[in-house]
């Protein structure tokens, strides 16, 4: 059962997000209005060092009030690939420079609403170069036991979706076969 798009058109548009109208045909018929937000890819880091820690920062989320741990991300910049964007965030938001990049795992978050694509990446190690270029990103960098992560997720003490989704396959390429 696929939905046909008739057309769409922007509501609002930002650097970062935008929201659009849809003019959908459900599959049952029926025509609607269907509000979209459309948002650049996001590039995310998981990096992992020979003692099976993985780097992460505390940060605040205004949007829900909420203190949690992360992996670095960010959004992907115009000409720049995912991969070479998680490198970039790894860098500025945490003072390390990551090891050489591998696709981790890819999600579509909620692709009920939003075209948002997210591009996990793991790095084995990095290389520390000095503070974090971008003071706003977090209170705190730290490696984090990855044998303290399923406790951390029960805790709530991570909570962010890229976050949890890179944490678990992680925990995942580890688990016995």
């Amino acid at each position: 059962m696929r939905w046909k798009v008739h057309g769409e058109r922007p509501l609002h548009e930002y650097p970062w997000v935008n929201l659009w109208l849809a003019d959908v045909e459900r599959p049952d018929g029926q025509r609607d209005e269907y509000y979209v937000v459309k948002l650049r890819d996001l590039a995310v880091a998981a990096v992992v060092n020979d003692r099976r820690e993985v780097l992460m920062m505390w940060r605040h989320r205004f949007v829900t009030d909420v203190w949690a741990w992360e992996l670095p991300m960010g959004l992907v910049e115009d000409g720049e690939t995912p991969a070479e964007a998680a490198a970039r965030e790894v860098l500025e938001e945490t003072g390390w420079r990551p090891g050489p990049l591998t696709p981790l795992i890819y999600s579509e978050p909620a692709n009920g609403i939003t075209d948002s694509r997210h591009h996990v990446f793991r790095a084995a190690g990095a290389a520390y170069e000095g503070p974090p270029t971008e003071p706003n990103e977090s209170d705190r960098v730290e490696w984090i036991p990855l044998a303290d992560v399923r406790g951390m997720i029960a805790r709530r003490e991570i909570v962010s979706g890229a976050t949890l989704v890179g944490l678990l396959q992680l925990l995942l390429d580890e688990a016995p076969g």
